[in-house]
């Protein structure tokens, strides 16, 4: 950590009495520990007298790491104490003193209370994240595997879109180089290591049980609002209704950022007159989220939304229950794919359905194939291309601007390292190991080491089946609704509200809703007014 003004904040004597209120009291020695790494639940540390250092452990191969030194009027902690994930760091007292501690819980009600307060603590924790993601700190999670496993590729965007402090150590297919010496073998990848120790065939679930950020339930607890779905829209509800006083939990299947954090650049986001990438546009909206409490799980997925009476449960894949009184469904699309052969072969080795920084690293200055008519193809045919790949995109209709916004079309033309084919086909894929060749019906056979897919999806309803669905698996909401049982809405003396499907309390905002506009700017604006129609359901 740089002890710069952000990360170490000058507080006022105003804002350092009002801090120390919301903490208990507690007399340390030389060498006790305010927290260590490993603990699932750990305080804020406020140093009233005496002096903290913070140190990365031990990890067997590195000796411990002392990362900053922090003395009276500032406090210890970072962006985990929001986000439920249990301690990586250690916080060792090196001066005896007197130390306030600061509950997680009591730590929430400070930042719902006090803006001036809320805005600091979250500012120096954010950036004490950021600043240890390039650090020492980085080695306290650990991901090793084939540079072309899509396992070892999952686990590095679960974590990129949670922003945790990790690293990653790519390996050529069949070396296991010194890994060799500790037993783990071939099926054994991707490996993790956490604080150390290793978790073998890990997986984005798996890592975020032992970190703490799985979800957890408090004994008989019933939330305001469970949101499912953290894309554009699932962020904008949870943020919104937790602003308004909701007590919020937000559910993703992979991590929150749905397709959006898939883009690599958006250009007609409003605000952003020099365009943002989906990820920090996705990052940005995590953090809001954290700031007003939204409890955030992934990969957490949901398999059943079921009725209890005026509540509702909302049944997770591990069989865990959370009860809710209302549920907004901001599901999404899966991606669709190609109907070739081989395809879920490629699919582990060479066919992305994204295009950020972790899918260039595998494609970076070789020949790719982008297949799409809409702007997230565009847009990823541009990033590519920017990024020293050849670009053939590859267009079943015979008019790039029948989906395709006109700026983005006017610079795909424009750009000679893009090469469009319209109304054409990918048919066929060829490669060992991983692709190495595309066919497509106009050209022929062209040589591709990424493909990347984007030709829509499906939306994710399969697991609500009992919600009135349209042909093509889109909820029907408010006045939409055709299929309803009468009782269920003559009991409540109304008609279902805006964004209300067929069972009341269920709400359903963004790509998942039948009719809604497939952008990020409409997403979140569907995600936040479905909010209202949420008081006025609880009110009823």
């Amino acid at each position: 950590m740089t002890a710069d003004l952000v990360q170490m904040p000058l507080l006022t004597d105003a804002q350092w009495t009002r801090l120390t209120a919301f903490g208990t009291p507690q007399d340390v020695a030389v060498g006790d520990y305010v927290f260590r790494s490993g603990d699932a639940d750990y305080d804020l540390i406020l140093i009233e007298t005496g002096a903290v250092e913070v140190v990365r452990d031990s990890l067997g191969w590195f000796d411990e790491a002392v990362l900053a030194h922090m003395g009276p009027r500032s406090f210890v902690g970072e962006l985990g104490l929001l986000n439920g994930q249990g301690a990586f760091l250690s916080a060792r007292v090196t001066e005896a003193g007197r130390m306030l501690r600061v509950t997680r819980q009591e730590l929430r009600r400070l930042m719902s209370e006090d803006d001036e307060l809320c805005d600091v603590i979250l500012r120096a924790l954010w950036a004490r994240r950021e600043s240890l993601r390039h650090g020492p700190a980085a080695y306290t999670l650990k991901f090793v595997g084939p540079a072309s496993s899509s396992q070892f590729l999952a686990l590095r965007r679960f974590a990129e879109r949670l922003d945790l402090v990790h690293t990653a150590v790519e390996m050529n297919s069949g070396d296991l180089g010194t890994l060799s010496g500790h037993g783990i073998t071939q099926d054994d990848l991707p490996v993790a290591f956490i604080q150390g120790e290793p978790l073998l065939r890990a997986t984005p679930g798996l890592v975020a049980e032992r970190l703490g950020l799985s979800y957890q339930a408090h004994a008989d607890e019933v939330v305001d609002l469970v949101v499912i779905g953290g894309g554009p829209a699932g962020l904008a509800a949870a943020i919104y209704g937790a602003s308004e006083g909701l007590s919020t939990v937000l559910l993703d299947a992979v991590a929150p950022g749905g397709q959006a954090a898939a883009t690599s650049r958006i250009e007609n986001f409003l605000g952003f007159p020099f365009g943002v990438s989906g990820s920090d546009l996705i990052g940005q909206a995590s953090l809001q989220a954290l700031k007003f409490g939204v409890r955030v799980y992934a990969p957490c997925e949901a398999v059943a939304l079921t009725p209890v009476g005026r509540e509702l449960d909302v049944t997770l894949s591990d069989g865990r229950l959370i009860r809710t009184r209302t549920a907004i469904v901001t599901a999404g699309a899966a991606y669709r794919r190609l109907d070739l052969d081989r395809w879920t072969e490629f699919e582990r080795a060479g066919i992305y359905y994204a295009a950020t920084q972790l899918e260039l690293r595998q494609v970076r200055e070789s020949p790719v194939v982008v297949v799409g008519g809409a702007n997230s193809a565009g847009q990823a045919a541009l990033y590519l291309a920017a990024n020293g790949c050849p670009v053939r995109l590859v267009v079943r209709g015979d008019d790039l601007g029948g989906r395709m916004s006109s700026y983005l079309v006017d610079r795909l033309h424009e750009d000679p390292r893009v090469e469009v084919h319209t109304g054409s086909r990918v048919v066929g894929l060829e490669g060992g190991s991983a692709l190495e060749r595309v066919r497509i019906d106009s050209v022929g056979e062209v040589d591709a080491r990424g493909l990347f897919c984007f030709i829509g999806a499906e939306p994710a309803t399969t697991w609500l089946a009992s919600l009135d669905r349209d042909e093509e698996g889109f909820l029907r909401t408010g006045t939409d609704v055709a299929v309803q049982t009468l009782d269920q809405w003559q009991a409540l003396g109304r008609e279902p509200l805006p964004f209300e499907t067929s069972t009341p309390r269920v709400f359903a905002a963004g790509d998942v809703r039948r009719g809604s506009m497939k952008r990020v700017a409409a997403a979140v604006g569907e995600g936040s007014s479905a909010v209202a129609s949420v008081h006025r359901a609880l009110a009823g």
